[in-house]
């Protein structure tokens, strides 16, 4: 059995992992690359992008209920500029953005055990969170989604227990 419980499969550069290096999650993402960025703020950082797993979210390669935890923090910015450090960053959303969010969640609740939680990051710079929520049909728990400047929601979900079938009619024969 796996001790890896956790799916991070937008991982970029694990930028709000406090242990990068986790050994209980798999790490994917769609790209590996690393090289330098220029962010705007203190000038050069090193990026460096570099999964366990190369993997594309509309086609997680894992088998139904594998994972307790997904976390789910897709690329955000629906354009931007070819040297952009953002895009650099976290990525950037195709064109048809909303068929490959609406596969991403599927998947990732696919992927996801009966019972196990998924965390959602967005941030709403570009694209309101209302929108981006109205991609799947799973309702959240709770989320932090009041921000003032930054802009950046944490949404929980968790997975309800498959359909059962009806439990059994205990009632006495006589009440038949």
């Amino acid at each position: 059995m796996s001790t890896q419980r956790v799916l991070d499969p937008c991982c970029g550069g694990r930028m709000f992992w406090f242990d990068k290096d986790n050994r209980e999650c798999i790490f994917g993402d769609i790209r590996r690359e690393s090289g330098i960025i220029y962010d705007g703020r203190d000038g050069r950082r090193t990026l460096q992008v570099a999964p366990d797993q190369i993997m594309d979210i509309t086609a997680l390669p894992f088998p139904d209920g594998r994972f307790n935890l997904v976390v789910f923090d897709p690329p955000h910015l629906d354009s931007a500029g070819p040297k952009s450090w953002q895009a650099a960053k976290y990525g950037k959303l195709p064109k048809e953005w909303r068929p490959m969010l609406t596969k991403g969640f599927s998947e990732c609740f696919r992927v996801l055990a009966e019972n196990g939680v998924l965390i959602f990051k967005w941030n709403e710079t570009k694209i309101p969170l209302r929108e981006v929520l109205s991609l799947t049909a799973n309702k959240p728990l709770f989320g932090q989604t009041t921000t003032v400047s930054l802009k950046t929601h944490w949404i929980v979900f968790m997975k309800p227990l498959a359909s059962r079938s009806a439990p059994p009619d205990t009632r006495p024969v006589e009440e038949k």
